[in-house]
């Protein structure tokens, strides 16, 4: 009977272990990057409409994660894209929804607290979750604060797939010597990237917020601008602004042989080239 006594708690404790395990549920969270990343794809799709707008990100429980007021937009943008943000991740359902609800009569809903039925505030999704959501506020229109929100949305799609293993790769001198001569990348995975660059004119000014640029001159010369001021800056993609030259700075030339480094967040200009310069780039890309 001691066997059976001691089977029978096993098997008890192994029936309790279920229950307990039914009663918790894994959570997918937003991380302060990815609030990040959703913000800077937002404010993309503004900079490349020319709109303004205060962009924010807050978590499935309507916290502030991230907030970033984009230049020229009203100060009251701020609380107006939060609350926008709050009632999108709390309801999870986008704000449109609700004006269009209350628009069509149903304006008892007006008088629920801590909410904002405008349009421009969108769920986060992450693999069919919420993990939070994105309010804007001040743009050009009602429509375009949405628009620039779903930009923003969308950049979380990816943020559950898990990254698949670098394989090893091998460049064959002629594919080398044929990406040298269009000055084209070689490669471009997460983490990292490598260009292959020739440049045979000057070139605009460049800010690359998360990539560090290590530069190896094969041939050729250039003058080349770090510091100092990016002037008519545009953000071109997130992490990325281009401008039309720099003002102020430091001005460097580099040569066949040498190795130069750009932190990230370094504005660079390529302000004089002299005959073909080709040169290798080694990008680490590290998104704070």
């Amino acid at each position: 009977m001691t066997w059976l006594k001691t089977v029978m708690v096993a098997l008890l404790i192994a029936a309790t272990a279920g229950v307990a395990h039914a009663q918790v549920a894994t959570k997918k969270e937003l991380t302060i990057e990815g609030a990040r990343q959703i913000i800077a794809a937002a404010a993309a799709e503004a900079g490349k409409n020319r709109a303004g707008g205060v962009i924010a990100v807050v978590d499935d429980g309507g916290n502030l994660m991230a907030l970033e007021r984009l230049d020229g937009t009203f100060a009251a943008g701020a609380s107006i894209s939060i609350g926008k943000a709050r009632t999108a991740a709390i309801f999870r359902r986008p704000t449109k929804a609700f004006e269009d609800i209350i628009k069509g009569g149903r304006t008892a809903m007006v008088a629920l607290n801590d909410f904002t039925p405008l349009q421009g505030g969108v769920p986060i999704m992450v693999e069919g979750d919420v993990v939070g959501a994105i309010g804007v506020s001040g743009a050009a229109s009602a429509q375009q604060d949405e628009e620039i929100a779903l930009v923003g949305a969308a950049a979380a799609k990816g943020f559950g797939a898990r990254a698949a293993a670098a394989p090893v790769t091998q460049f064959e001198a002629g594919k080398v010597a044929a990406a040298f001569a269009r000055g084209v990348p070689l490669l471009e995975v997460p983490g990292y990237k490598i260009h292959a660059s020739r440049r045979e004119a000057p070139g605009m000014a460049e800010v690359h917020d998360w990539e560090t640029d290590v530069m190896y001159v094969l041939e050729g010369s250039a003058t080349i601008v770090t510091g100092g001021t990016v002037v008519e800056p545009k953000v071109v993609e997130p992490g990325q602004i281009r401008g039309s030259m720099i003002q102020g700075g430091e001005t460097r030339t580099v040569a066949k042989g040498d190795v130069v480094v750009i932190p990230a967040g370094t504005p660079h200009w390529f302000r004089d080239v002299q005959g073909p310069m080709t040169y290798f780039v080694v990008k680490p890309v590290a998104r704070n």
